[in-house]
């Protein structure tokens, strides 16, 4: 009976992290300071050397790279920040479509998800369920001025070092926007 249980719970914890690791199916990442063709390739080569990137499609005209990503991989938005920063340039704005599965918004807008936590704007006490496309409104993630201006409505203590404390420990806190 004890192995029984055992085997269960090590077979909970796997069904637990593949449905985790495929939360995030697409992202579409407007990258700043783009000047030619040479740059757009630069990005996209440093984009790809993340292992669970499956594809990148530019945009030259609108400075926009859309991202898929491989099943079963955690995506993580700071890694896709940094590449395009490794490249020489930063992103001005992160959408991405989030397949959600029964997902609780509490009252405060946090949701916890595998090992992300999110913290929506302008959502709370809200079940999202199936794909929902969120923008990451966080300071490395849209422009300047966004920031500035979003920070006069986003309210949470978290939104400026994009870290908080939940259940105990600082974590990394990511603020979306539906």
């Amino acid at each position: 009976m004890k192995t029984t249980k055992i085997i269960f719970s090590i077979l909970m914890l796997f069904a637990i992290n593949k449905v985790s690791a495929q939360q995030i199916t697409t992202v579409e990442m407007q990258v700043t300071g783009l000047t030619c063709s040479m740059c757009s390739q630069a990005t996209e080569k440093s984009l790809r050397t993340l292992d669970y990137v499956s594809n990148v499609t530019p945009d030259l005209n609108k400075n926009l790279f859309v991202i898929t990503f491989k099943k079963d991989k955690a995506v993580n938005f700071d890694q896709l920040n940094k590449k395009v920063k490794e490249a020489g340039f930063s992103v001005g704005k992160l959408d991405a479509t989030v397949n959600f599965n029964q997902v609780k918004i509490d009252d405060d807008g946090q949701a916890i998800v595998g090992s992300n936590v999110y913290r929506f704007a302008n959502a709370k006490s809200k079940v999202l369920n199936g794909p929902v496309k969120v923008s990451v409104i966080d300071k490395s993630f849209i422009s300047n001025a966004a920031f500035k201006q979003k920070s006069l409505t986003v309210k949470f203590d978290s939104y400026a070092s994009g870290t908080g404390t939940v259940n105990g420990k600082k974590t990394r806190i990511y603020h979306l926007s539906i």
